[in-house]
């Protein structure tokens, strides 16, 4: 398969280029929100680590519930159309918390996880729908690249984000940061608006009822386990967020003690490293994604070469906390951006269009399970001061390291001829 370059599909494909945009403003609008729930947390409680750690495991926890429903959804319904739905309801949870000053009742910790809940509700649709959209307007010789800049977009979207929503809390305050999120997020719907149907095929589809939800639920987890060539790469993103869920709680942290000046600006430029690092690592690593005799392994020496660098970021902290720091997280989740994309690309290649909703259920649903947990284990720890700061950062990249040798020295030898397949559409 010949590869088709980042400026060639932003020109010629004008859905993609469309959708793309959209999400830049949808996902640069996120990070708005994800930085103020963390400064309001850690407002409302003294900086307690478990209390902050509780944001990242309150939406996590909370789209793990609701990825079998999403993704059942988005076989069923049209996806640009549940895309718009996301946007809208952003936008209005969003209008709705500010119009009535929400944040700000007496209990505020439990304000900020109201909002959580109800921010990851809205926009809970809005991947697996997208995640099963782009193989309808992208060909074949286009999927890998699109999945590249679409990882690349979200994470210059997360570092352009998180520092300007830093820099903006910092100086404005929550309450601009947050109008400014609605405001992306409606903008995000109207672009949308402009894209093809992008599926799915709905003549043969069944009046929706329980016993048909559960059904079409379960069927899909038959399909996953079923399906050696899916079932194995649903569970690949998970084998970073196991301690990856446990990194992003704690870069709060670096940012909280870190000399960055103002807290809200340190997060912000350390998850501008984080982001900028998760577009580099698949756009720069796009042709080791073809290479079918490296391909069993490159997700668990992805997996593990992000633990490898946050083992360094363990050994410099506190001495060195600016430049060298920023350095080690840019390629750590530059690695993790890797990973991703290669998992999603061979995932959607080889999910039948019909049950690509339910796989990306899945593979979130694996995802934000175990982010949570790592993030609310970490910050179990810290608040009861069983380890050090620099101590958990290690036992969460010796967790991803174990993950990433198991997903390689695991590979069964029938996996490997699957992924060496010539088949032009597994063929990367």
């Amino acid at each position: 398969m010949s590869g088709v370059g980042y400026i060639q599909i932003l020109k010629n494909n004008h859905s993609f280029r469309r959708l793309f945009i959209a999400q830049e403003l949808s996902y640069i609008g996120d990070w708005f929100t994800v930085i103020a729930l963390f400064i309001l947390a850690g407002d409302a409680s003294d900086n307690s680590p478990l209390a902050i750690a509780g944001v990242l495991a309150t939406r996590s926890f909370s789209l793990a519930a609701m990825t079998p429903f999403t993704g059942m959804l988005a076989d069923r319904y049209s996806r640009k159309g549940l895309m718009i739905c996301s946007d809208l309801a952003a936008f209005i949870v969003l209008a709705i918390v500010l119009q009535f000053d929400l944040l700000y009742t007496d209990n505020k910790l439990l304000s900020v996880y109201f909002l959580a809940v109800a921010m990851v509700a809205a926009k809970s649709i809005f991947d697996p729908a997208q995640y099963a959209y782009l193989p309808n307007i992208c060909n074949d010789d286009e999927l890998l690249t699109a999945n590249a800049l679409g990882s690349g977009g979200w994470s210059i979207a997360l570092g352009v984000g998180a520092s300007i929503g830093g820099l903006t809390i910092a100086e404005y305050g929550i309450t601009v940061a947050l109008w400014i999120d609605a405001l992306t997020f409606l903008s995000s719907a109207i672009y949308i608006m402009t894209l093809p149907f992008g599926g799915p095929d709905t003549s043969e589809r069944e009046n929706m009822t329980p016993k048909v939800v559960t059904k079409n639920i379960t069927d899909g987890w038959k399909y996953i386990l079923q399906n050696p060539e899916v079932r194995r790469l649903v569970i690949a993103k998970a084998l970073w967020s196991s301690g990856g869920g446990a990194q992003i709680f704690l870069l709060i942290m670096i940012g909280i003690e870190a000399d960055f000046g103002d807290i809200a600006a340190g997060i912000g430029i350390l998850f501008m490293a984080r982001g900028f690092g998760s577009g580099f690592g698949p756009m720069a690593g796009r042709p080791l994604m073809r290479n079918k005799l490296l391909r069993p392994y490159l997700i668990g020496l992805a997996v593990g070469i992000s633990g490898i660098f946050y083992i360094i970021i363990s050994l410099i902290l506190p001495y060195d906390w600016n430049n060298l720091l920023l350095v080690m997280v840019f390629i750590s989740h530059a690695s993790s951006g890797f990973n991703w994309v290669q998992s999603t690309t061979l995932t959607q290649e080889r999910s039948g269009d019909e049950w690509r909703g339910r796989v990306a259920g899945a593979d979130f649903l694996a995802l934000t399970l175990m982010m949570g947990i790592s993030a609310i284990t970490a910050g179990f720890i810290l608040e009861n001061e069983f380890l050090q700061l620099r101590e958990v950062i290690a036992l969460s990249a010796l967790i991803q390291i174990i993950m990433g040798i198991g997903w390689i020295v695991l590979a069964s030898p029938k996996e490997k001829v699957i992924f060496n397949l010539e088949d032009p559409v597994l063929n990367l």
